[in-house]
């Protein structure tokens, strides 16, 4: 059944839609979803720009892309497995999410947007996209769901990423790597890791994410680092300013910019370098490996240091450290019902340690947990005053370096969190999360934050 030539009938017929895309044949499940796909490529290119639409016009832009949302959701739903063996070549190549995502866009149309589709969206205000994110996030919820692709997805995302396998052998020899916003230095078999955007308290960005994989996947690759250390650096941030921070969370005002995607930063940060802090890398593709024969992986016990606080992200960072040390004037917390936005796989981590209730004060109310408070050790290892933080991490960095603590590390990762269970989370957390980003609150609170940003201006 040919997309152009596919008889009115078929085109017309809502039902008759929706049984094509399901078609056993995946020829004719993908011609019938282009073709669908193509009319309501139609319907909104004739209309004004998201930005500039009437209600009326709004209101039938978003019947259109339900429609055809719920048509990919037919579609992957019924060949999810047999997409994801085309693009990887029958799971013997491994795909990044975004390489994934590229593929899928040029060997299925209308399935998710193209690239240059993105990157005309890339350029545009939050408030003024048209939502092709979330494309993208269907797409991914089905392919991590299935039993066969998403566990593949997840060893994709494990491997070492191209770049630090080219800065590794500078790394073992030097000890040393300035990677932007990160910097990683090795001293007596520790891999420190210092977060450096002083601007802006440490807030993270696609920038930031690219360096942080890149610094943990080379401390996770040099044979000489036995352990890791995260903490922020000093600050040149006028409120800030001398002091070390560890993190603010999303970087606000690129969200708000539409400067955060879906896939380049908020499903890579969780799949990738996070992922990567709880199990470790899968290190193949001419990476150093003793003993793979019992492991594929290079698992190492990890320490984060909080200075200030860790705010949104930050605080996720933290639910996946060994041990995490805190200074006494520290706090952390998770404002995602203020921004918007799942808090990444906190959801599924802070309940197993803080319990449901004082989960559910943290994400849904907002509550701030300081470091002196009773609720803050199930958070938090040890508590020192700043001036004796240093002290601290250096006595818990000799203990993590104990020979038993990567495989007793190991099995309380297994016990604590499946892979399954992860990849169950996750699946939903690509879709949802995807929804989030175009919801009407987070869209006002972008467009309140443009006007803030131009009345300065």
């Amino acid at each position: 059944m040919s997309g152009a030539g596919a008889p009115s009938a078929v085109r017309d017929d809502p039902q008759a839609v929706r049984q094509a895309v399901r078609a056993p044949d995946l020829a004719d499940a993908r011609e019938a979803l282009a073709a669908a796909a193509r009319r309501t490529d139609e319907l909104l290119a004739a209309l004004p720009e998201p930005g500039r639409r009437s209600p009326e016009q709004r209101e039938a832009a978003e019947a259109a892309k339900d429609g055809a949302r719920a048509l990919r959701c037919l579609f992957m739903d019924a060949h999810a497995d047999a997409v994801y063996a085309e693009l990887t070549g029958g799971r013997t190549r491994h795909r990044r999410l975004a390489e994934l995502a590229e593929a899928a866009a040029s060997a299925f149309p209308g399935l998710v947007p193209s690239a240059d589709r993105l990157a005309a969206e890339r350029v545009r205000p939050q408030a003024a996209k048209e939502g092709h994110e979330i494309d993208q996030g269907i797409f991914f919820s089905r392919v991590l769901r299935s039993p066969t692709a998403g566990p593949h997805l997840l060893d994709a995302m494990r491997r070492p990423t191209p770049r630090a396998l080219r800065l590794l052998p500078d790394f073992i020899g030097s000890g040393e790597a300035d990677l932007g916003s990160v910097r990683l230095e090795r001293t007596g078999g520790v891999a420190r890791l210092t977060m450096c955007r002083d601007d802006c308290l440490n807030a993270e960005d696609p920038r930031q994410v690219e360096d942080m994989e890149t610094a943990v996947d080379l401390a996770l690759l040099d044979p000489g680092v036995r352990v890791g250390l995260l903490r922020g650096g000093e600050m040149t941030h006028p409120r800030y300013r001398g002091r070390r921070v560890f993190s603010a969370g999303i970087n606000l005002k690129a969200l708000h910019a539409g400067g955060i995607s879906l896939v380049d930063f908020l499903l890579r940060r969780e799949l990738g370098y996070i992922h990567k802090l709880l199990r470790g890398v899968l290190a193949e593709d001419g990476a150093p490996v003793m003993g793979a024969w019992h492991s594929p992986s290079i698992e190492k016990p990890w320490v984060a240091v909080v200075d200030g606080f860790a705010i949104g992200g930050g605080a996720q960072l933290l639910l996946v450290f060994d041990q995490v040390i805190a200074a006494s004037d520290a706090f952390l917390s998770l404002p995602a019902a203020d921004e918007g936005i799942v808090p990444g796989a906190a959801n599924l981590r802070l309940p197993r340690q803080a319990g449901t209730r004082v989960s559910r004060q943290v994400i849904l109310a907002g509550r701030r947990i300081h470091a002196t408070e009773p609720d803050a050790r199930l958070l938090v290892d040890e508590v020192a005053e700043p001036d004796d933080l240093d002290a601290a991490a250096e006595r818990c960095l000799a203990r993590m370096q104990s020979p038993a603590v990567v495989a007793n590390r190991r099995m309380l990762t297994l016990a604590e969190e499946s892979p399954e269970e992860f990849l169950r989370y996750m699946a939903e957390f690509a879709l949802q999360q995807s929804l989030r980003l175009y919801s009407d609150d987070v869209i006002g609170k972008a467009g309140r934050f443009q006007a803030k940003k131009a009345g300065r201006g």
